[in-house]
């Protein structure tokens, strides 16, 4: 997954992503490290956020 990636692409927090998506930060880091799987609805909350495909944060694609 980059969700790591994108994040630090635009300089921001996982605090400011938590916050984005209403959770608690050592949540959101659990689904950055793959100690959680990232629901469904963070994962499209975070295409969103980021302007790219559920695809490509997910890997299956390389095209953003």
């Amino acid at each position: 997954m980059r969700i790591k990636s994108l994040r630090e692409d635009l300089d921001l927090t996982q605090a400011e992503v938590a916050e984005y998506l209403r959770i608690k930060q050592n949540t959101y880091c659990q689904y950055e490290n793959g100690k959680r799987q990232l629901p469904l609805k963070c994962l499209i909350a975070l295409a969103k956020l980021y302007n790219t495909s559920t695809d490509y944060i997910l890997g299956l694609t390389d095209e953003r």
